[in-house]
């Protein structure tokens, strides 16, 4: 087979699959996909392996920004640009029009995005004319980084070659192909309006630092009457948990990965670590690190992260490195409850039968009218574990657009996804009965069993009173005397592994927002920091310091046991 009909993704698949390359999961399970799609019959799509090598043959044709030297594309990268490109319906359109790349630093992000970005403006069909190709990013900084480093590579190639010269014209910033009359040019949420915008491919450089959906909305909507558009998501991780990236695309592709979300147009690519352990053993760098496979590059690689991982090690300080050369996410902030990590592992697809089991329910009631939250955790007998979920209440006082521009959560979103319901008052503050009710429903529809609703004694009002009638009350003192040991307990459960939760939006907001404060070796999740972010999760600790307390029947109080020899933090 000639390198012109070689079948990279299939050559790499099998590297991956065998053993022979050390990958990710999520990398294993991208592989296991296109292998498994390859054999779908009555498939709409088909796999044109020239086409896929079209633009393989034109990226390892352009010349290093640095070096002036043609690129060589590491197998990994050739995987990506076949699956983008060789996949195909019967009139040649791409299949997938939306792909998540993402990998640790300095593997090579900048050949595929400055490759994909030249090759759609010189050589991109359908249209054939007038293509709009956008380098985005959350700033015009950023996002003049990614345009900067196609021109830079396109000015290579015009002073060696006429034809491309006489084509190409670069006013201010921005390129036009004077043949096709397409133009390729940056784009941040700072740029001003476009006549007839109409992207036919835009690059989300960096998304992790997009700390809302704006920029994916404006280029989405933008390729409504396009029949081959490409949106690409290509980025390491980032410190913002509550950043889209990864509080909507990564777990989205993560259920593409796994076969739990059925979505044939969307790529995944995620080189990653599959636990903060395997840094330990450098043999698993290149699980989020692929251009270790790369000899030329290895030894340089392997030496520049050795020495920023020992630096971080000796400050006690991994947050920043974890992030950026293990492409692991992390929370800013040092003193952060839990890590994402730990909160994602605990994630399940499906909510488990919950008909008929016992419930504890935790309350959080607004102090000022504009959020409470119910949390509930219901034991699970048949697998000795704890399910918890959360809904929250909002208030609409001054109106949702500023109330979600305060405290960057897409209320509205979360009230299609059922998180969240608006009160119904004219005042706009919560209406107490919807709490109730919601309450009531969740207890009647599941055939609930209520152990306890626990509530914190400070912002109890009338609901109580009203709840006390049917329900057993528990009033939870705000304090570390209170609060210290379950929250330690609950932590622990999440890391075992015996508490499970469904990807609860709001709830993993609160999570990834909720820092302790200390008094000695007793702590709490201080409330006074994010305050309209973390009721969920208080909520929920209010009912933690009941459930703790449950006796699964295989269990017995071994449990209690142990945490009583081993309350280290």
């Amino acid at each position: 087979m000639s390198s012109k009909t070689r079948d990279w993704s299939s050559i790499y698949c099998e590297a991956i699959l065998s053993g022979d390359i050390l990958a990710s999961n999520k990398v294993k399970q991208a592989c296991e996909r296109h292998l498994s799609d390859l054999k779908r019959k009555d498939f709409k799509y088909v796999y044109d392996i020239d086409r896929a090598n079209k633009i393989i043959r034109y990226i390892e044709k352009l010349p290093d920004i640095k070096t002036g030297v043609p690129n060589k594309l590491a197998l990994f990268q050739k995987f990506i640009l076949s699956q983008l490109y060789g996949w195909v319906d019967d009139k040649g359109n791409r299949r997938f029009q939306k792909a998540y790349v993402s990998m640790a630093r300095k593997n090579g992000k900048t050949i595929l995005v400055s490759g994909i970005a030249s090759y759609e403006f010189l050589y991109g069909k359908n249209p054939r004319y007038s293509r709009q190709i956008y380098c985005t990013a959350n700033s015009k900084e950023q996002a003049k980084i990614a345009f900067s480093m196609v021109v830079k590579q396109l000015e290579k190639v015009r002073s060696v070659s006429s034809s491309i010269n006489k084509r190409i014209r670069k006013v201010q910033n921005e390129l036009t192909d004077n043949n096709s009359y397409s133009i390729l040019r940056p784009l941040s949420k700072d740029t001003g309006s476009i006549d007839g915008f109409e992207p036919l491919v835009g690059i989300l450089d960096e998304y992790h630092e997009s700390k809302t959906t704006e920029m994916m909305e404006v280029l989405e909507s933008g390729q409504t009457l396009l029949e081959n558009p490409l949106t690409l998501i290509i980025s390491t991780a980032g410190f913002n948990l509550n950043s889209p990236m990864y509080l909507q695309e990564y777990p989205y592709i993560m259920g593409i990965l796994k076969g739990t979300i059925e979505n044939d147009n969307y790529f995944a690519f995620c080189a990653e670590q599959d636990s903060e352990e395997e840094i330990e053993n450098v043999d698993n760098w290149i699980k989020s690190n692929p251009l270790l496979e790369v000899d030329s590059q290895k030894d340089i690689m392997l030496k520049n992260i050795r020495k920023k991982l020992s630096e971080a090690q000796e400050k006690q300080d991994l947050g920043k490195t974890l992030t950026k050369n293990f492409n692991i996410w992390q929370s800013a902030m040092s003193e952060s409850y839990l890590k994402g990590s730990d909160w994602k592992k605990s994630l399940i697809d499906l909510e488990p039968i919950i008909n008929g089991k016992d419930v504890y329910i935790g309350l959080d009631l607004a102090r000022v009218g504009d959020l409470s939250a119910v949390s509930w955790i219901i034991p699970i007998e048949e697998t000795n574990q704890f399910y918890v979920n959360s809904h929250a209440f909002v208030g609409t006082r001054g109106g949702i657009e500023n109330k979600s521009k305060r405290d960057q959560i897409d209320y509205a979103r979360l009230k299609k996804m059922n998180f969240v319901t608006f009160s119904e008052r004219d005042t706009g503050l919560i209406d107490d009965n919807q709490i109730v009710e919601y309450i009531d429903e969740l207890v009647t529809a599941n055939n609930l069993n209520v152990k306890f609703i626990c509530y914190d004694r400070y912002s109890a009002n009338n609901i109580i009173n009203e709840l006390s009638e049917r329900y057993q009350m528990v009033d939870v003192a705000q304090g570390f005397a209170t609060l210290s040991e379950p929250t330690k307990q609950f932590k622990k459960f999440v890391i075992n592994g015996d508490i499970v939760h469904t990807n609860n939006v709001l709830l993993e907001i609160a999570v990834n927002n909720a820092i302790l404060k200390n008094n000695n070796d007793a702590v709490q999740i201080d409330k006074s920091m994010y305050r309209n972010k973390i009721d969920p999760l208080a909520a929920l600790m209010d009912a933690w310091t009941e459930a703790v307390n449950h006796d699964f029947e295989n269990k017995g109080k071994a449990d209690n046991d142990y945490y009583k020899n081993d309350f280290s933090f």
